[in-house]
């Protein structure tokens, strides 16, 4: 069996030893409250201010418009919830392509008195603008539509839907989980009023995310306490991942272009293979994060691949590591019209820096084997 190889970044990454070394002082010392007044609160609050800059200048933001949450998950219950429980009641739209983070707080408002609408996407993964214009024609108070998809690595055009939702007098929210790190995000040019980032999708820590928020933003907390992080957030912060965090973007801002050139020419090659293999790539012909492959061949069965694949020592992925108990075929997918028996046969390879072109070559010729296994198995029992 080759040396195992993991092929899930998109679900999470590596801590960087950088990040590790600056984390290390906050986890083997003794800190104080980054509340109290004594030199140990102030050396904490020094390391979370610090922090908030380098997140801040990673996405083009101001240092006073992140919020720092425990992960992109509460980011995007903190805009969807926040921002409805400021308004009342209202109208809010989501695309249908939507991380589980954001579409069930959206579903949530209706218990609520909200009124939610889904914006549909194209076949090629993509939200467009008259979609959401025809739904904008109600009074519609919020939408919400990611920069960048978790399963197909579709980027979405949200400058230009935000412009459009700015238009209708609409708060428009992204989560930019997926794209910080594989793409360039800035907050100012996306037209947005709240955009969510986490941390462990950039080799940074578990447990640390950021909204991004528009200061003039009227927005409720989900948590009440002490007051931290502008009355948005309470409770004391976890001071290592926020250092973690920060170190993370700054890591990321510095090694970004020439990263994003090398995860694209690992995934072209990989792209070639699969399609001598007859795989069917979904969104292959939009734009897309370079480390992102989803994909499927007909008569096999994702999940059945995926634990195949995994005896041989590849880890890849069927869709959302966030939902990964549901068995139903991609909502993505669906979404785009994909059939439900292809997409039930959908596989997701994620690329991040520690993945190589021997990588590749051994997945491909693993790959190959364990299709040739399983339709075998398949006519047997047929």
């Amino acid at each position: 069996m080759p040396r195992a190889a993991y092929f899930d970044n998109n679900g999470t990454t590596a801590l960087h030893p950088k990040v590790l070394q600056a984390m290390l002082p906050y986890l083997s010392e003794q800190q104080g409250n980054a509340t109290s007044r004594h030199m140990y609160g102030r050396s904490a609050r020094n390391a979370i201010d610090q922090a908030r800059e380098q997140v801040a200048d990673a996405v083009g933001a101001h240092p006073s418009q992140v919020i720092f949450t425990s992960s992109g998950t509460e980011a995007d219950n903190l805009a969807i919830t926040g921002v409805a429980n400021a308004l009342g009641n209202g109208r809010i739209a989501v695309s249908c392509l939507e991380h589980p983070a954001v579409s069930r707080p959206a579903e949530a408002l209706r218990w609520h008195g909200w009124i939610l609408d889904r914006i549909a996407s194209n076949r090629h993964g993509q939200v467009e603008k008259n979609a959401l214009e025809a739904i904008l024609q109600n009074k519609t108070d919020m939408v919400s539509v990611m920069l960048a998809n978790n399963e197909t690595g579709v980027i979405q055009d949200v400058a230009g839907l935000g412009e459009l939702a700015r238009k209708h007098k609409a708060y428009m929210h992204t989560d930019a989980v997926q794209a910080l790190g594989k793409m360039d995000v800035d907050f100012a040019s996306l037209n947005v009023h709240a955009m969510s980032l986490s941390s462990h999708k950039i080799n940074g820590p578990q447990g640390a995310g950021a909204l991004i928020l528009d200061k003039r933003i009227d927005i409720q907390p989900l948590l009440y306490g002490g007051g931290q992080e502008r009355g948005l957030r309470s409770g004391s912060e976890n001071i290592a991942a926020i250092v973690g965090f920060g170190a993370a973007c700054s890591l990321a801002v510095a090694e970004a272009r020439q990263g994003r050139t090398e995860l694209a020419r690992l995934r072209e090659h990989l792209e070639q293979g699969l399609r001598r293999l007859d795989a069917v790539i979904f969104g292959a012909e939009a734009e897309r994060l370079p480390n992102t492959s989803f994909f499927a061949f007909a008569g096999i069965e994702g999940e059945t691949l995926v634990m195949a694949l995994d005896k041989q020592g590849f880890a890849v992925t069927s869709g959302s590591a966030c939902s990964s108990d549901n068995t139903e075929p991609s909502h993505v997918l669906l979404a785009m019209g994909i059939q439900p028996d292809t997409a039930r046969g959908a596989i997701r390879v994620s690329l991040g820096a520690n993945n190589d072109i021997d990588e590749i070559n051994a997945f491909l010729q693993a790959l190959e084997s364990e299709l040739t296994r399983l339709r075998k198995l398949t006519a047997v029992a047929v």
